[in-house]
């Protein structure tokens, strides 16, 4: 099986994953200590993996694409908040779950954005360059997007203990150790096979992950299930939102189709795993943020097998699209 395969069927194997998480928790709770422990270097590795394949040591190269770059800034930064803010009435009153909603929703996705562009027939190289952009502004902004739209509440997430440390060991230490091996890489050719080698990781990676997660966190699924309706309603409503949005931002920007296919894709992944881990590190009363992740992941896997189908025909290229008439 070729790795473009394995990707393209990634959304099965995460959705068997969960439900056999979900299985495992119910059938044998006693383990869900053990799950939870495993969970965090599996995690670590999958961030790893991930970050392994952003081109973290290019990032002047994306900075020249002045237009694109452009575009992909006002959409994912200015235009998804936006969406974001105007969703959030859809949602019960419950803190977790809005924050969770926030964490997921307000940046952008930095790993299968460019798989399904890709897939799409989009500029993988645009997104691939611009990948480790988006890596790094999600990082300064998601705190301040955090305190806008939490308000005090943002204060009691800052204050729960493991933040920072998760943070440091789970994200930034798996980003260091990606650009060194991205470095050491470079140095020699024959070693680009370890970075090849590396991309077959995230997707059972993943699918270890969401295992780990619904085993471990059984209790919260089930505890927050009668609300998950609205809440994947409200995620829906996204990724209509920012298919609409990317494409009219596209047409503004004068985008060629490829170019705008991928401006779209990126408007409707958003980022799970990069901030799953400052979830798993809130107390135990905002458990359920961990479990609207998942959902969120879920729903936007099934969307992009839609936006599939619809952004070619949203956008067609020159070649595709129909020829005037004499």
């Amino acid at each position: 099986m070729s790795r473009a395969t394995l990707e393209r069927h990634q959304v099965w194997l995460y959705a068997a994953a969960i439900l056999a998480g979900l299985g495992t928790g119910v059938l044998v709770p006693s383990a869900a200590a053990l799950f939870e422990v495993l969970l965090w270097p599996a995690l670590g590795l999958l961030l790893y993996a991930t970050f392994s394949q952003i081109p973290l040591v290019h990032l002047l190269d994306a900075a020249r694409d002045v237009r694109f770059l452009g575009a992909l800034r006002i959409g994912n930064f200015l235009l998804g908040p936006a969406i974001v803010g105007a969703l959030l009435p859809i949602l019960p009153d419950d803190s977790a779950i809005r924050l969770g909603v926030l964490l997921v929703l307000l940046v952008p996705c930095t790993d299968w954005f460019v798989t399904f562009t890709h897939l799409a027939g989009g500029d993988t190289r645009r997104a691939v360059i611009a990948t480790p952009l988006l890596l790094i502004a999600q990082i300064v902004l998601l705190p301040v997007y955090l305190w806008l739209f939490s308000g005090s509440s943002f204060v009691e997430i800052l204050a729960a203990d493991r933040i920072a440390t998760v943070f440091a060991a789970i994200v930034l230490a798996p980003l260091a150790a990606a650009w060194f091996t991205e470095r050491w890489a470079e140095r020699r050719g024959a070693r680009g096979r370890v970075v090849e080698r590396l991309a077959w990781l995230p997707v059972p990676l993943l699918a270890l992950v969401v295992f780990l997660i619904a085993a471990s966190q059984v209790h919260a699924v089930l505890g927050t299930a009668a609300a998950m309706g609205r809440v994947a309603a409200l995620f829906l409503l996204y990724l209509v939102a920012a298919a609409l949005a990317g494409v009219g931002l596209a047409r503004v920007a004068g985008l060629p189709a490829p170019a705008a296919r991928a401006l779209v894709f990126s408007l409707g992944t958003r980022n799970s795993f990069v901030v799953l881990p400052l979830a798993l590190a809130l107390p135990a009363a905002w458990q359920a943020a961990t479990v609207v992740i998942v959902l969120q992941s879920l729903v936007e896997l099934f969307g992009m097998l839609v936006y599939l189908r619809l952004v070619p025909r949203l956008l067609p290229t020159a070649a595709a699209a129909p020829r005037a008439r004499a």
